[in-house]
């Protein structure tokens, strides 16, 4: 979630940026077979976009959103870090749907050359879930997504896709679909065990010679190298910095933050975080409270 004052920053530099287009390269498209339901490609600089019916789960009709990206290319998370401009999907034209939820891959961490921004560096698709109004009908979806792609400058792009997902849903949930819905964190809880898990997260003070308060979270992981924590508040107003990593007692490691980003009169004692861990091709997702170091 990013602050109104860096998310005005962002839109500001995205705007004065040339535009510079990349083709969208056909080499970068995933594999799909003849029974996909999908929208034509849109073709945006840098990047192209599409809508893909996946099959239906009880009343539920699932898809996803394509965004392929030209070599070299990035697109951000629904929480960009230190800079970027998250996507904002308006469904606002759609018939027959009560609402669309998006699932997020596992994204990366990225330098943007003195600050950490948070994306996908590839080719993604996103996940959605559609309540339908009438379970019975078609689904007449229609986006207007509004993101940012990045190479060593960043741009605005807008894409407009409309697809009708039938009653029934796809007959297969396409490749594409499948693989992104394999990276979605799964939700867990504090100290429920595995390879890759989140043991605790509390508030304390600052370390000796520093002021405020950190937050620490302590995690298992299978690849302690590499591992990545993202944390979130509840609202785009928050803007928690990213995580330092260590090493830390019986094979653990300890993810610490200090405490900045916080909207002038919340309590982030008293707050529900989102907690992602990112280990690998595994991922884990936690909302709850902080406990008190």
């Amino acid at each position: 979630m990013v602050s109104p004052a860096r998310l005005a920053l962002a839109l500001t530099a995205l705007m004065a940026a040339l535009p510079g287009a990349v083709p969208a390269r056909a080499d970068s498209a995933p594999m799909v077979s003849s029974e996909d339901i999908s929208s034509p490609w849109t073709a945006p600089s840098g990047t192209a976009v599409r809508l893909l019916a996946g099959p239906r789960d009880g009343e539920i009709v699932t898809g996803g959103v394509q965004i392929r990206l030209g070599a070299g290319w990035k697109t951000y998370w629904r929480y960009p870090g230190d800079s970027g401009v998250p996507p904002h999907f308006d469904w606002s034209g759609s018939d027959n749907v009560t609402g669309v939820e998006i699932l997020w891959p596992a994204p990366v961490r990225f330098d943007d050359g003195g600050s950490f921004s948070i994306g996908y560096k590839k080719d993604v698709t996103l996940p959605f879930r559609v309540t339908p109004r009438d379970p019975g009908k078609p689904v007449d979806l229609r986006l207007t997504l509004d993101f940012a792609v990045c190479a060593k400058i960043c741009q605005p792009a807008t894409a407009e896709v409309t697809l009708v997902l039938p009653a029934g849903g796809a007959p297969t949930t396409p490749p594409a679909l499948a693989a992104a819905l394999s990276t979605v964190p799964q939700l867990a809880t504090f100290g429920a065990g595995g390879a890759t898990a989140l043991e605790t997260a509390d508030l304390g003070p600052a370390p000796a010679g520093e002021h405020g308060q950190t937050i620490r979270v302590v995690a298992r992981v299978a690849n302690p190298d590499t591992a990545d924590l993202f944390v979130e508040g509840p609202s785009e107003d928050w803007a928690l910095p990213l995580p330092a990593r260590e090493p830390g007692p019986d094979g653990q490691t300890v993810f610490h933050l200090p405490v900045e980003g916080v909207p002038k009169g919340a309590d982030i004692a008293a707050t529900r975080l989102r907690f992602t861990l990112v280990d690998g091709t595994r991922a884990v997702e936690v909302d709850a409270p902080l406990s008190a170091r």
